[in-house]
């Protein structure tokens, strides 16, 4: 029935184990294997009667299951009866043989991944097998059970970023949802996960029988990230008109990116979820005119009730006041010639520097070369810049009077002080930043949701978004005892500033003494 031809056949080595107890015990002993051979390779059980052992497969199509140097293991069986309560059967575990560690067609898939193929993983033998006859060669499936993780990272180890092909129905979404919650704990930079689900009650086979192979490369092409399939499951099908179903998103996504063990993934897919959170909530929040929220969030949009767009008044409002922005392009140059003159402590703000946005071109392109350059004194790292920018931006930065006077470079030979330096800068622009946010996302509701200002819960918004704000001057509360700020936001030692205060008023007190001659 799945119209596999005569040279398909040959090519899998797909047989028939015929419908008998003891056909294939009788012919292999036949030949003089040993019985501890038959049994310990999985191919038959010992009879719990006294009888003679009895045949494992029967009655069913047979796919013999290789290891990656091509060296048969195990077998698959598909029963041939409807009514047989096994579908598919795997050999038993053996000596040769841990479902768990290996793939089915993984050979094969390896050296066609190897060639630039993309590495997909489907769910069975058949669609595998469908998918190598269309001209995916570098597919592969676990064998009768979810994705474990040995698995995951032999896939892994084959390509960084594999596609999941799955069935789409229920079963094929939730074991799609089953390896996000398995991948997440294991990501590293650069390996993931991209998810393809087919259409809904279609597997893989049935989208190339019926659609042809450019509809399935364009579904493989298309395939979502994994944190889009992570955010489907959390929203899809559910409606958020309340504090309490909002908050409760919150917690399973925060509870889900928690398990995430690299703290640069963590960070990026934290702000991933941010931005999709602030397009479900804000770009898409719909009006009250037709009685509110009529509908579940699903396919990218709401129910019935079109959205209601944010007004430029509300965004310019009183309520959006914050820090300017040619005093935060003067924090980044701080941050940047910072970085740049001491590279060692790129390391330990990753996170917060990997979801830094930066105001300028040129900021924005220095940060992303000093994050992937990984440089490991200043110099290699200014002709990385240099290298690919040119030397005006990086003489234009270290020339800004603001950053000539900054701490670290009063102070070149102290890295302490470089370090106190460049956390405070960041405070200093990630705790305003968030704030405004917070107070856009405020007005936002407020014009979206008729709220007023004196409600209640947009005046706790607002209190947090002022805390959030105060937050960037806690750094200097607690320095206090040895800097001093200046109005350009540099550091100066007040230990110098007291000299230098002293020394004036000795020049004072000399003029003043030259004039009574």
């Amino acid at each position: 029935g799945r119209g596999l031809s005569d040279a398909a056949l040959e090519r899998w080595e797909i047989g028939l184990a015929p419908d008998g107890w003891q056909g294939l015990w009788d012919h292999l002993r036949a030949k003089g294997v040993a019985e501890d051979l038959i049994l310990g390779a999985g191919l038959a059980r010992a009879s719990q009667k006294g009888g003679k052992p009895y045949d494992v497969f029967r009655n069913r199509i047979m796919f013999p299951i290789r290891d990656a140097r091509g060296r048969a293991i195990a077998f698959g069986g598909r029963a041939l009866d409807a009514n047989d309560n096994a579908k598919y059967l795997n050999s038993p575990e053996t000596a040769l043989f841990d479902k768990g560690r290996v793939l089915f067609n993984m050979g094969p898939a390896r050296l066609a991944a190897g060639k630039g193929a993309t590495l997909i993983v489907a769910e069975g033998y058949m669609d595998v097998i469908a998918l190598s006859e269309a001209g995916f060669g570098a597919a592969v499936a676990p064998l009768g059970t979810a994705v474990t993780e040995e698995q995951l990272r032999l896939l892994w180890r084959i390509a960084d970023e594999p596609v999941v092909a799955l069935d789409g129905d229920r079963a094929g979404l939730g074991a799609a949802m089953r390896l996000v919650d398995l991948a997440l704990p294991l990501l590293e930079a650069g390996k993931s996960l991209r998810f393809a689900l087919m259409p809904e009650g279609q597997d893989p086979d049935d989208v190339l029988k019926r659609a042809g192979t450019g509809a399935m490369a364009r579904m493989i092409e298309g395939a979502i990230p994994m944190v889009d399939l992570l955010w489907r499951r959390e929203t899809e099908g559910r409606v958020f008109d309340s504090p309490e179903r909002r908050a409760a998103l919150d917690r399973n996504l925060r509870n889900a990116i928690k398990r995430i063990q690299d703290p640069s993934i963590r960070s990026h897919y934290g702000q991933a979820i941010k931005d999709k959170r602030w397009q479900l909530f804000r770009a898409q929040q719909p009006t009250r005119a037709g009685g509110g929220r009529s509908g579940p969030w699903k396919g990218g949009k709401w129910g019935r009730n079109a959205p209601a767009p944010v007004t430029p008044t509300a965004r310019a409002s009183v309520l959006a006041s914050g820090a300017g922005p040619v005093q935060e392009v003067l924090h980044e140059a701080v941050i940047l010639a910072t970085l740049i003159a001491r590279p060692a402590l790129v390391e330990p703000h990753l996170a917060q520097l990997e979801r830094l946005e930066m105001s300028t071109p040129d900021h924005r392109a220095m940060l992303a070369i000093i994050l992937a350059e990984d440089a490991a004194d200043s110099d290699a790292l200014r002709r990385a810049i240099v290298a690919q920018l040119g030397q005006a931006p990086l003489d234009k930065l270290f020339a800004a009077g603001h950053v000539r006077i900054a701490a670290p470079f009063l102070h070149p030979e102290d890295s302490e002080i470089a370090a106190q330096c460049l956390a405070e800068e960041l405070a200093k622009l990630e705790a305003p930043r968030g704030a405004r946010r917070e107070v856009e996302e405020a007005a936002a509701d407020m014009q979206g949701t008729g709220e007023s200002p004196g409600d209640e819960g947009l005046t706790w918004r607002l209190g947090q978004a002022a805390q959030a704000r105060n937050q960037a001057w806690v750094i200097r509360g607690e320095d206090s005892t040895a800097f001093d700020v200046a109005d350009n936001g540099a550091l100066i030692d007040r230990s110098e500033q007291e000299a230098l205060e002293a020394l004036l008023q000795q020049v004072k007190t000399t003029k003043k003494g030259n004039k009574s001659r």
